[in-house]
C-alpha cells in the first residue's frame, strides 16, 4: 500500500467523533425510512441540514449508505433470489420476475441518466422535500379512499406491462421527498396489486435501482473521497443495514393488517412542520422561502 494511502488510514483513526455520530444517525435514518413510504432521501436531506452534514460529499454519502439498506433486502430474500438465479433458464416464474424487474427498472434508469445534474442541483433541498412529503401524503390518502380491486394477488402474477407502469411510478421518486417505496407501492395498488405483492415488488425493484443509482453516483463523485472516509461509510452502512432489515420485516407484517393512512398523515404533518418553520424563520433550512 502506498505511503499516502497509509497516512489516510492513520488519519481516519483520528476522525472527528462528531462526524462518526452524524454517520451513525444518518445510517439509522436511512435504514428505517428506505422501505417505508415516507422518503428516505427526503429525511436524509432534512436530517443532514439539521446536523450541518451537507455539501456535495454529504449528498453522495447519503446515496451510498442506501446501498447497505439494499443489502438488507438481498439478505432477507436471499433464498428467493438464489432460487430465481438458479432456475432462470428452467422456470417460467423466475424468468417472469427477472423480466418484470428489468421493465420496472428501465424508466428510472433512463430518466435518472438524462437528468442527473438537474435533479441534484435543483431538487436536493429541504423545501422541495417538505412540499413533496405533503403532496405525497395527500395522494396516499386519496389512493386509500379508492376502492381497491385486486387483480394481481402475488408478485408471481405480475406481468411486464404492469411492472413497467410501476417503474414509471418509481421514476417520480427522483424528486426527493416523494419516496421510492411509496411511489411504487401506491402505484402498484392503483394497478391492482395486492398490498403484499406491491410491497414485495417494491423491495425487489429497489435492488437493481439502488445498486445502479449508488454505483453511478459514486463513479461521478469518486474524486470527493479518500481512505479517511472509510469509517464514516462503515458506521453509516452498518446502521443502515441493521435498521433496514428491521423495517422490511416490520412493513410486511404491517401491510397485511393495515393500510398506509398512518404514513400519509405522518408525511403531511412532518412536511407541514418543515414548511411552517421555514416560512416563519424558526429553523434555518438553508434555502429561501
Amino acid at each position: 500500500m502506498s505511503a499516502p494511502l497509509w497516512r489516510a488510514f492513520l488519519c481516519s483513526a483520528m476522525i472527528d467523533p462528531t462526524l462518526l455520530l452524524h454517520a451513525l444517525i444518518l445510517g439509522f435514518v436511512e435504514g428505517i425510512t428506505e422501505f417505508l413510504p415516507i422518503s428516505s432521501t427526503g429525511h436524509l436531506i432534512l436530517a443532514g441540514q439539521l446536523l450541518g452534514f451537507n455539501g456535495e460529499k454529504a449528498k453522495v454519502f447519503m446515496i451510498a449508505i442506501q446501498l447497505a439498506a439494499i443489502f438488507a433486502v438481498v439478505f432477507e430474500y436471499r433464498a428467493r433470489l438464489s432460487h430465481v438465479a438458479a432456475t432462470l433458464h428452467t422456470e417460467p416464474a423466475s424468468r417472469r420476475l427477472a423480466t418484470n424487474l428489468m421493465a420496472g427498472f428501465l424508466p428510472a434508469a433512463v430518466l435518472g441518466f438524462l437528468f442527473y445534474k438537474e435533479i441534484k442541483h435543483y431538487l436536493f433541498n429541504p423545501i422541495v422535500v417538505a412540499s413533496a412529503l405533503v403532496i405525497g401524503g395527500l395522494l396516499i390518502l386519496w389512493a386509500e379512499r379508492r376502492k381497491h380491486v385486486v387483480s394481481t394477488p402475488t408478485v408471481d402474477d405480475l406481468d411486464w406491462r404492469r411492472a413497467l407502469a410501476v417503474g414509471f411510478a418509481q421514476a417520480l421518486a427522483m424528486i426527493p421527498g416523494t419516496s421510492r417505496s411509496g411511489a411504487t407501492i401506491i402505484g402498484g395498488l392503483f394497478l391492482g396489486l395486492s398490498r403484499k405483492a406491491a410491497a414485495e415488488f417494491s423491495f425487489f425493484l429497489a435492488i437493481p435501482t439502488m445498486f445502479a443509482a449508488t454505483a453511478y453516483d459514486l463513479y461521478k463523485n469518486w474524486h470527493l473521497f479518500d481512505a479517511g472516509d472509510i469509517p464514516l461509510f462503515a458506521i453509516g452502512g452498518a446502521a443502515s443495514f441493521a435498521s433496514a432489515l428491521l423495517a422490511v420485516r416490520t412493513l410486511i407484517k404491517f401491510v397485511s393488517r393495515h393500510d398506509y393512512t398512518l404514513f400519509a398523515w405522518y408525511r403531511i404533518l412532518f412536511g407541514g412542520v418543515v414548511l411552517a418553520t421555514a416560512y416563519f424563520g424558526l429553523v434555518d433550512w438553508g434555502v429561501p422561502v
